[in-house]
């Protein structure tokens, strides 16, 4: 077993590029990024005076590689995505609070004013490898996958690997003799 620190986690990993990922609504992203390890920014509207896009309470995800839901679009929206971004490349567990003027500061039509509720979950740095999926393997993946942690559990014996290996949503399978390449 070998533990090592990667503190660029959310930068090209696919963890979240699942065929289902795209259908998630904000709160799905939140739970599956989450259980994951991976980065993201839950985008909340707490206050609306005026015309504003949508209402107090609507939320969006925003992760490394997708958005999950929307706060109206527009001008708006561009500077939350903008905004969660920089958060995104900080990987720091923070909160921030920013007033939109949306006529006067973002050209919308709308003319309301919007505060925009930020709440940045960094990524979990802690990956674990686990070499085998023999007995040894199998009882130290469901102890490691109740972890804040990212697993990958390696064996080039595709039978030794259990059925269920999918329901550990922190652990990849990777069937290799070379976990190199």
């Amino acid at each position: 077993m070998t533990l090592y620190n990667d503190h660029n986690v959310a930068k090209g990993d696919c963890a979240e590029e699942h065929d289902d990922a795209f259908k998630w609504n904000w709160n799905q992203a939140s739970l599956k990024l989450g259980q994951r390890g991976l980065s993201y920014v839950l985008i909340t509207i707490i206050g609306v005076t005026g015309s504003t896009p949508r209402n107090s309470g609507t939320k969006m995800v925003v992760s490394q590689n997708n958005t999950f839901d929307t706060i109206g679009g527009g001008h708006l929206e561009h500077k939350a995505i903008k905004q969660a971004k920089k958060l995104l490349a900080e990987n720091n567990d923070c909160q921030l609070i920013e007033h939109f003027q949306l006529g006067s500061q973002l050209g919308q039509c709308c003319g309301g004013n919007a505060s925009i509720l930020f709440e940045c979950f960094a990524a979990n740095t802690i990956h674990i490898a686990v070499f085998g999926a023999g007995h040894v393997g199998q009882a130290l993946i469901p102890m490691l996958a109740g972890l804040p942690c990212r697993v990958t559990w390696v064996d080039n014996r595709e039978s030794q690997f259990p059925p269920n290996t999918e329901r550990y949503a922190n652990v990849t399978k990777l069937i290799t003799d070379d976990p190199d390449q």
